[in-house]
Protein backbone atom coordinates (compact mmCIF):
# COMPACT_ATOMS: atom_id res chain seq x y z
CA UNK A 1 0.00 0.00 0.00
CA UNK A 2 1.37 3.42 -0.96
CA UNK A 3 1.97 6.11 1.64
CA UNK A 4 -1.00 8.18 0.44
CA UNK A 5 -3.27 5.13 0.55
CA UNK A 6 -2.00 4.32 4.05
CA UNK A 7 -2.70 7.86 5.24
CA UNK A 8 -6.23 7.81 3.79
CA UNK A 9 -7.00 4.34 5.19
CA UNK A 10 -5.67 5.13 8.66
CA UNK A 11 -7.40 8.52 8.71
CA UNK A 12 -10.73 6.81 8.03
CA UNK A 13 -10.06 4.22 10.73
CA UNK A 14 -8.94 7.01 13.07
CA UNK A 15 -12.18 8.89 12.46
CA UNK A 16 -14.22 5.76 13.17
CA UNK A 17 -12.23 5.13 16.35
CA UNK A 18 -12.82 8.71 17.44
CA UNK A 19 -16.53 8.28 16.75
CA UNK A 20 -16.86 5.63 19.46
CA UNK A 21 -18.46 7.43 22.42
CA UNK A 22 -16.82 6.50 25.71
CA UNK A 23 -19.44 8.55 27.56
CA UNK A 24 -22.38 6.66 26.09
CA UNK A 25 -20.73 3.25 26.51
CA UNK A 26 -19.67 3.86 30.13
CA UNK A 27 -23.10 5.25 31.00
CA UNK A 28 -24.80 2.15 29.59
CA UNK A 29 -22.43 -0.24 31.35
CA UNK A 30 -22.92 1.52 34.70
CA UNK A 31 -26.68 1.97 34.26
CA UNK A 32 -26.40 5.75 34.21
CA UNK A 33 -28.59 8.16 32.22
CA UNK A 34 -27.60 8.73 28.61
CA UNK A 35 -25.35 11.83 28.76
CA UNK A 36 -27.03 13.15 25.61
CA UNK A 37 -30.31 13.52 27.49
CA UNK A 38 -29.19 15.23 30.72
CA UNK A 39 -27.22 18.25 31.90
CA UNK A 40 -25.36 19.90 29.04
CA UNK A 41 -26.39 16.98 26.78
CA UNK A 42 -22.72 16.70 25.86
CA UNK A 43 -21.32 13.14 25.62
CA UNK A 44 -18.15 13.96 27.49
CA UNK A 45 -16.31 13.53 30.77
CA UNK A 46 -17.72 16.58 32.58
CA UNK A 47 -21.34 15.68 31.90
CA UNK A 48 -20.78 12.07 33.02
CA UNK A 49 -19.08 13.40 36.16
CA UNK A 50 -22.33 15.20 37.00
CA UNK A 51 -24.53 12.18 36.37
CA UNK A 52 -22.31 9.30 37.55
CA UNK A 53 -19.55 10.68 39.74
CA UNK A 54 -15.77 10.49 39.62
CA UNK A 55 -15.40 6.77 38.88
CA UNK A 56 -17.55 6.94 35.76
CA UNK A 57 -15.90 10.17 34.64
CA UNK A 58 -12.42 8.64 34.95
CA UNK A 59 -13.45 5.72 32.72
CA UNK A 60 -14.81 8.16 30.13
CA UNK A 61 -11.67 10.29 30.30
CA UNK A 62 -9.41 7.28 29.80
CA UNK A 63 -11.55 6.00 26.94
CA UNK A 64 -11.48 9.36 25.17
CA UNK A 65 -7.71 9.66 25.61
CA UNK A 66 -7.11 6.14 24.29
CA UNK A 67 -9.20 6.63 21.16
CA UNK A 68 -6.94 9.56 20.27
CA UNK A 69 -3.72 7.86 21.30
CA UNK A 70 -4.24 4.48 19.60
CA UNK A 71 -4.79 5.48 15.93
CA UNK A 72 -1.84 7.88 15.90
CA UNK A 73 0.38 5.26 17.53
CA UNK A 74 -0.63 2.70 14.88
CA UNK A 75 0.07 5.24 12.13
CA UNK A 76 3.55 5.85 13.55
CA UNK A 77 4.21 2.11 13.75
CA UNK A 78 3.43 1.66 10.04
CA UNK A 79 5.78 4.49 9.13
CA UNK A 80 3.53 7.52 8.64
CA UNK A 81 5.26 10.75 9.62
CA UNK A 82 4.95 14.52 9.31
CA UNK A 83 1.82 16.06 7.83
CA UNK A 84 0.25 12.65 7.17
CA UNK A 85 0.53 11.75 10.84
CA UNK A 86 -1.07 15.08 11.70
CA UNK A 87 -4.01 14.22 9.43
CA UNK A 88 -4.54 10.90 11.24
CA UNK A 89 -4.52 12.85 14.52
CA UNK A 90 -7.03 15.38 13.18
CA UNK A 91 -9.30 12.55 12.01
CA UNK A 92 -9.53 11.10 15.55
CA UNK A 93 -10.59 14.47 16.98
CA UNK A 94 -13.09 14.98 14.13
CA UNK A 95 -14.56 11.59 14.99
CA UNK A 96 -15.07 12.62 18.61
CA UNK A 97 -16.61 15.99 17.74
CA UNK A 98 -18.67 14.73 14.77
CA UNK A 99 -19.20 11.00 15.49
CA UNK A 100 -20.88 9.08 12.72
CA UNK A 101 -22.42 6.72 15.30
CA UNK A 102 -24.16 9.58 17.16
CA UNK A 103 -25.56 11.51 14.20
CA UNK A 104 -22.46 13.76 14.19
CA UNK A 105 -23.24 15.22 17.63
CA UNK A 106 -20.24 14.59 19.85
CA UNK A 107 -18.13 16.06 22.61
CA UNK A 108 -15.71 18.96 22.73
CA UNK A 109 -12.60 16.98 21.86
CA UNK A 110 -10.23 17.99 24.65
CA UNK A 111 -9.47 14.52 26.07
CA UNK A 112 -9.17 12.95 22.62
CA UNK A 113 -6.78 15.74 21.64
CA UNK A 114 -4.68 14.92 24.70
CA UNK A 115 -4.48 11.30 23.55
CA UNK A 116 -3.51 12.43 20.07
CA UNK A 117 -0.78 14.67 21.47
CA UNK A 118 0.66 11.93 23.69
CA UNK A 119 1.21 9.77 20.60
CA UNK A 120 2.15 12.62 18.29
CA UNK A 121 4.67 14.26 20.61
CA UNK A 122 5.02 13.62 24.36
CA UNK A 123 6.82 16.96 24.62
CA UNK A 124 3.88 18.90 23.20
CA UNK A 125 1.47 16.87 25.34
CA UNK A 126 3.45 17.66 28.49
CA UNK A 127 3.67 21.39 27.70
CA UNK A 128 -0.06 21.51 26.95
CA UNK A 129 -0.89 19.75 30.23
CA UNK A 130 1.38 22.11 32.17
CA UNK A 131 -0.33 25.07 30.47
CA UNK A 132 -3.76 23.70 31.40
CA UNK A 133 -2.69 23.18 35.01
CA UNK A 134 -1.14 26.64 35.40
CA UNK A 135 -4.20 28.41 33.98
CA UNK A 136 -6.60 26.19 35.95
CA UNK A 137 -4.77 26.86 39.21
CA UNK A 138 -4.57 30.59 38.52
CA UNK A 139 -8.16 31.18 37.37
CA UNK A 140 -10.03 27.97 38.37
CA UNK A 141 -11.83 27.70 35.03
CA UNK A 142 -11.41 24.34 33.29
CA UNK A 143 -12.76 25.68 30.00
CA UNK A 144 -10.40 28.67 30.02
CA UNK A 145 -7.46 26.38 30.78
CA UNK A 146 -8.42 24.13 27.86
CA UNK A 147 -8.80 27.08 25.49
CA UNK A 148 -5.43 28.58 26.42
CA UNK A 149 -3.69 25.20 26.21
CA UNK A 150 -5.13 24.29 22.80
CA UNK A 151 -4.36 27.76 21.43
CA UNK A 152 -0.70 27.43 22.44
CA UNK A 153 -0.35 23.83 21.23
CA UNK A 154 0.38 24.73 17.55
CA UNK A 155 3.03 27.18 18.77
CA UNK A 156 4.66 24.48 20.89
CA UNK A 157 4.56 22.17 17.87
CA UNK A 158 6.13 24.78 15.60
CA UNK A 159 8.97 25.27 18.08
CA UNK A 160 9.76 21.56 18.56
CA UNK A 161 8.66 19.98 15.25
CA UNK A 162 8.68 22.78 12.70
CA UNK A 163 5.78 22.82 10.24
CA UNK A 164 5.20 19.05 10.34
CA UNK A 165 2.00 19.08 12.42
CA UNK A 166 1.15 22.78 12.42
CA UNK A 167 -1.87 22.82 10.06
CA UNK A 168 -3.68 19.79 11.59
CA UNK A 169 -3.10 21.19 15.10
CA UNK A 170 -4.42 24.61 14.07
CA UNK A 171 -7.50 22.86 12.67
CA UNK A 172 -7.96 20.97 15.96
CA UNK A 173 -7.57 24.21 17.93
CA UNK A 174 -10.20 25.97 15.80
CA UNK A 175 -12.63 23.06 16.24
CA UNK A 176 -12.20 22.96 20.02
CA UNK A 177 -12.56 26.74 20.36
CA UNK A 178 -15.72 26.54 18.24
CA UNK A 179 -17.12 23.77 20.46
CA UNK A 180 -16.49 25.98 23.51
CA UNK A 181 -18.63 28.89 22.28
CA UNK A 182 -21.09 28.52 25.14
CA UNK A 183 -18.24 28.39 27.66
CA UNK A 184 -16.66 31.50 26.13
CA UNK A 185 -19.98 33.32 26.46
CA UNK A 186 -20.27 32.29 30.13
CA UNK A 187 -16.66 33.34 30.78
CA UNK A 188 -17.43 36.78 29.37
CA UNK A 189 -20.58 37.02 31.49
CA UNK A 190 -18.82 35.74 34.61
CA UNK A 191 -21.23 32.82 34.96
CA UNK A 192 -18.87 29.94 34.09
CA UNK A 193 -18.57 27.42 36.90
CA UNK A 194 -15.20 27.21 38.65
CA UNK A 195 -13.12 24.17 39.53
CA UNK A 196 -13.16 23.15 43.17
CA UNK A 197 -9.68 21.84 44.05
Amino acid sequence: MTTIASIITLSILSYLCGSISSAVIVSKLLNLPDPRTIGSKNPGTTNVLRSGGKKAAIFVLLGDILKGLFPVLVAKLVGITGFGLGLVALAAVLGHIFPIFLKFKGGKGVATTLGVLISLSPTIALLSMITWLVVALAFRYSSLAALVAITLTPIYSLFFHGINYIMPLIAIAVLIIWKHQANIKRLREGTESKIKF
